[in-house]
């Protein structure tokens, strides 16, 4: 059987020839790359900063793979990376807001995001915003990825009782804003 030039073989499953940090970090991006990028757009609610951190993740990723004691952990390493990447951006955002003297107009997700979602997506994702970035990064991480109260809390770096308080107010401040939808 010949292979022309434009083949991609796949990469060998021996241990003799191990994947290459190009097609083990190219494996991840096309298996998880929508998955944290939705992570990231729930955290943020910016599709082109949730696209940078997301890209970001997986250039990080990509130099410190070789550091990595347990190559199957690449997934929670990207979804660590975006997490505190998005906590960064929201503290960030807060000195900003702090520190300019001019109110400068928020910039509103694109026309075409609106339209995808359906109304009662939009009404979550309207109640997510008003929670405090650690709530929401609860939420999102507990229920869209699924993740262990013991996993969230390794995740954000708190403790397990941390998770559970900041669940239970994030679930109770949502019911609210979602009964009273203005």
């Amino acid at each position: 059987m010949s292979t022309s030039i434009n083949d991609d073989p796949q990469p060998r499953a021996d241990p003799a020839y191990p994947e290459t940090i190009e097609a083990a970090v190219g494996r991840l991006f096309r298996q998880r790359r929508v998955d944290l990028f939705r992570l990231a757009v729930f955290l943020v609610d910016d599709r082109a900063v949730a696209e940078d951190l997301v890209q970001e993740a997986f250039a990080v990723l990509h130099r410190r793979w070789p550091d990595l004691t347990d190559p199957a952990a690449g997934y929670g390493y990207l979804r660590s990376t975006v997490v505190n990447a998005a906590r960064h951006h929201h503290r960030h955002q807060a000195v900003r807001r702090r520190h300019l003297k001019v109110a400068e107009p928020d910039q509103g997700p694109g026309a075409d995001y609106l339209v995808l979602l359906a109304e009662e997506h939009r009404q979550v994702l309207r109640a997510l915003r008003v929670l405090p970035a650690r709530q929401r990064a609860v939420l999102v991480l507990r229920y869209w990825e699924q993740l262990t109260e013991a996993e969230i809390a390794s995740t954000l770096g708190i403790s397990t009782g941390t998770v559970k308080s900041s669940a239970s107010r994030a679930m109770h401040t949502l019911k609210k804003a979602l009964e009273d939808p203005r």
